[in-house]
């Protein structure tokens, strides 16, 4: 069994400074090997690499081709039964290959899994790209055990039992390599954010299951690349959720959801442009605008109406977020 753990760099010769020793240091040889690829960095991240770690293997791309594109190109390059898509900003613990390796051996029905994320700012508590496992609602909005929305709960062990989830983090996920290329990789027209959703849901539709394995742990920053507050994350979250919402949902529900997560979206960028937030408004009005014009590029799946629904809550976990008081946490919801 041959699994490749890849990080995708840009410019974050500082995370890998910080971040890169645990995943050598928890990396056997024996058990699998490191590969970076590197997305067009100016900051010397190569030529670090290959003066500290010259054993590990780097794979250079001419630019910024995003996660999607980054991750695409350079997995082609690379041979493995397994591959470990890993951020530049996670520390690995000891223990974690072996332990999500050894499940997705014994459940040949499992095509994509995850650790649990804990913050790295915060060790008692979980990280709000994955934490224990990732879930979705009715309107398309994405929630983790672990962390609803601003919600992000303290690590008291409640998540430690291995699920079936929706979808996987990207910072931290093991898939199939022959799945991954049988899907054609991630969709490059997402570049960033929600992409591992979508290849989570099209793994689903094709019959997979996706789980988090909680006994292994790693430990995530977050932001690295574009902070929370950023515009243009806002720009990729609006629009890419509703590319993801068009390919996958059945065609009894796609009209239906997409109208009312459009409205749910303009409502969103009203109160922006009320409180004076020009440049979210803009964001939300761009995400919409280019959504109606990557969709004529993009087939619905054929196979949605078969979709595996563990993971997808029938509800709003937005209304119900609101009502709480921004306070619901993941074992208060009813699937």
């Amino acid at each position: 069994m041959d699994i490749a753990v890849v990080l995708l760099n840009w410019n974050g010769k500082g995370m890998l400074e910080r971040y890169l020793p645990s995943v050598v240091t928890h990396t056997p040889a024996e058990k699998a090997f490191i590969v970076i690829a590197d997305n067009g960095s100016t900051d010397g991240s190569v030529q670090w690499i290959e003066q500290h770690y010259p054993d590990i293997q780097v794979i250079e791309l001419d630019k910024n081709y995003g996660f999607t594109g980054g991750y695409n190109r350079a997995l082609k390059e690379v041979e493995a039964d397994y591959y470990i898509l890993l951020n530049t900003d996670v520390e690995v613990t000891e223990g974690w290959i072996d332990t999500l390796a050894s499940f997705m051996e014994e459940h040949p029905e499992v095509g994509i899994c995850q650790p649990k994320l804990l913050s790295d700012a915060d060790r008692t508590s979980f990280e709000y790209a994955g934490a224990a496992g990732g879930f979705i609602d009715h309107y398309g909005y994405p929630f983790c055990r672990g962390r609803i929305l601003g919600n992000i709960e303290k690590d008291l062990g409640q998540y430690d039992e291995p699920e079936e989830l929706f979808w996987a983090s990207g910072a931290a996920l093991m898939i199939r390599s022959s799945l991954f290329h049988h899907l054609g990789g991630f969709d490059d027209h997402f570049f960033a954010h929600m992409e591992e959703i979508d290849l989570c849901w099209r793994a689903k539709l094709l019959g997979y299951q996706v789980w988090a394995i909680p006994s292994a742990v790693v430990y995530h920053l977050g932001g690295g690349t574009l902070p929370n507050n950023s515009p243009r994350k806002l720009y990729l979250n609006f629009r890419n959720n509703l590319l993801m919402l068009y390919k996958n949902l059945p065609s009894n529900l796609r009209w239906k959801i997409i109208t009312y997560r459009q409205i749910l979206d303009g409502l969103s960028a009203l109160v922006y442009l009320l409180t004076g937030k020009w440049n979210y408004f803009k964001a939300v009005w761009s995400a919409h605008k280019d959504y109606r014009k990557i969709k004529k590029e993009i087939e619905p799946s054929p196979f949605s109406e078969e979709c595996n629904d563990i993971g997808h809550y029938e509800g709003s976990i937005l209304l119900k977020y609101y009502l709480s008081g921004g306070k619901t946490t993941f074992d208060q919801i009813r699937f």
